[in-house]
């Protein structure tokens, strides 16, 4: 790992089903961190691209909305727009690009207000691949990243300036020659002074953010007995938001793993989910996961956190079936999910099950979603797809979807 301090402050993931278009048989249920007999099934090939939404004439599709959602307004990108994040006070959107650059909005007017990148994220021109501002108030206009290069950079909002950064290796420190590592996904704790991120070799990174240095790396013993980490990629990572030492991962090897970040493994697993994306949310109203699958069925699912055990499915819209890359709980009553192959983004009540709102007729797929927790624009949803972001509102007293 290298560390470089400032002197100043200023994917397609693969499908584990078969083209079998037959509901599954019912998911198995193993004991705690034992390994499933399923590991065969997955494949480390990214899966084909789904084409572009086009009209009859050849453009492409105009985004529409139903139910009781609507399109506040659009950000426009340079390029393809992979992550997006509110801020805690709602008062900023960051929104991270294919090409490693970060555009920062004000989520009031919706004009960008800084653009952060250096000469290393623009040499590599490999995408940002995770967001997080930062909780605490000694860091409050601070913005976490994490970039498919292998680079964590913490930056100054205001400044412009990258406060920090480090390169994250696959092996540990005691190798003569650690390799890099693809970093795909970051969270920080409820104090906001640890983070931990995900990759593409199946270990997590805890760090002290006060002291800018990793203090573990959280990884699958090498028992093949049972499953105490992950043996693929991990795509999503969640601290617990009301617990300080506990967080959950998921990936390509269709478990979430449950860790302490005073251990090495972790400490129990559930098995299912196919995550892809930032599709693994805690509600802490609630105290359950929700979940969201890149693959044709059950992609999304309710879990109860301390028990692991299934709480709900929601059914699939039933004009198109939506393979999830990202997935959001929206305050206690719903929950939002979005993805390829629909290109769809669905606010769902979180009691009935039913699809409430839609976004959709978009070109591209749903990579990212987020949702304003606090401030003027509480409840605000942002959704990328493609070049664009969109910002929308809900008025709860429009009839909902049919």
């Amino acid at each position: 790992m290298t560390l470089e301090l400032s002197n100043s402050l200023p994917v397609d993931c693969p499908d584990s089903e078969s083209d079998d278009d037959s509901e599954p048989a019912s998911d198995p249920k193993p004991e705690p961190n034992e390994a499933p007999n399923t590991q065969s099934d997955v494949s480390d090939q990214d899966p084909t691209p789904f084409p572009e939404k086009k009209e009859e004439n050849g453009e492409p599709t105009q985004p529409k909305t139903d139910g009781d959602l609507h399109i506040q307004s659009v950000i426009e990108c340079d390029c393809v727009a992979m992550t997006c994040q509110f801020s805690t006070d709602g008062s900023l959107l960051a929104v991270g690009l294919c090409n490693g650059t970060i555009k920062v909005y004000s989520t009031d007017s919706g004009e960008l207000t800084q653009t952060l990148r250096d000469n290393s994220s623009v040499i590599s021109g490999l995408p940002v691949t995770g967001l997080r501002f930062t909780c605490s108030g000694n860091l409050h206009h601070l913005l976490l990243a994490t970039y498919a290069s292998g680079c964590v950079r913490c930056w100054y909002v205001w400044g412009g300036q990258c406060v920090w950064w480090l390169k994250e290796s696959k092996d540990s420190e005691e190798d003569e020659d650690p390799q890099p590592r693809e970093s795909l996904c970051l969270s920080t704790s409820l104090s906001g002074e640890r983070a931990v991120t995900g990759g593409s070799d199946a270990t997590v990174h805890l760090y002290d953010l006060n002291t800018c240095q990793r203090l573990q790396v959280c990884r699958a013993s090498a028992s093949k007995a049972v499953m105490d980490g992950h043996r693929f990629r991990i795509f999503a990572v969640s601290f617990h938001p009301e617990r300080e030492t506990e967080f959950i991962t998921g990936g390509w090897d269709n478990t979430v793993q449950f860790w302490d970040t005073r251990m090495q493994h972790s400490i129990r697993m559930l098995y299912g989910p196919h995550v892809c994306g930032d599709a693994l949310h805690i509600n802490p109203a609630s105290n359950q996961i929700l979940s969201g699958s890149w693959r044709r069925y059950n992609t999304l699912e309710v879990w109860d956190y301390d028990s692991g055990r299934k709480v709900s499915e929601v059914p699939q819209d039933p004009h198109e079936n939506s393979r999830i890359y990202t997935c959001y709980w929206s305050g206690q009553d719903h929950l939002i999910g979005g993805g390829g192959q629909a290109n769809i983004l669905r606010v769902v009540n979180h009691h009935s099950l039913e699809t409430e709102s839609r976004l959709f007729d978009l070109s591209s797929a749903v990579y990212s979603s987020s949702v304003c927790l606090s401030g003027q624009w509480a409840g605000l949803i942002a959704a990328s797809s493609g070049k664009q972001v969109f910002l929308l509102h809900r008025n709860q007293n429009t009839k909902k979807h049919q």
